[in-house]
């Protein structure tokens, strides 16, 4: 989306869209390090922008990333289209830069994680979302370090 900045970036939003579920991170631009929020419901991938909109004034973000669910070889997918539509929702009624991210394999990273951690199974209940939105985060983040 917009690349140009006029200040600095210090707090980011990420999101891992999905028809049913948006997981939501919030990201660190001087440390690079991202940390889950929470899981947004959605309908159809909709999600209530009514809750979308408390986070963003809450955290007041410089700048929003969005996941692109590519296909593993790189080309777009029907969720990449989706998400991108949705990355243009977010920048038309926020009005912040709302950036793209290859996000492949964060879901299957995030879930490895908590195979670790312990978990086996469980992910309707403990949902993935907002790990592999602090994952993807964290991807852009060391994308776009200065310097």
């Amino acid at each position: 989306m917009s690349e140009t900045r006029s200040k600095p970036l210090r707090l980011l939003l990420g999101f891992d869209y999905g028809s049913k579920q948006i997981g939501v991170a919030v990201g660190q631009a001087i440390t690079g390090q991202a940390r889950e929020l929470c899981v947004l419901k959605a309908q159809n991938g909709v999600p209530d922008w009514q809750k979308v909109e408390a986070l963003i004034r809450e955290w007041q973000p410089d700048a929003i990333v969005v996941g692109l669910p590519l296909n593993m070889d790189g080309t777009p997918s029907e969720m990449s289209a989706r998400a991108e539509k949705f990355a243009r929702r977010l920048n038309g009624r926020f009005s912040l830069p709302v950036h793209t991210h290859d996000e492949r394999l964060t879901t299957f990273e995030a879930k490895g994680q908590r195979l670790q951690q312990g978990q086996s199974g469980g992910y309707r209940e403990r949902p993935v979302d907002a790990l592999a939105a602090a994952l993807l985060l964290e991807g852009w983040l060391a994308e776009h370090r200065p310097g």
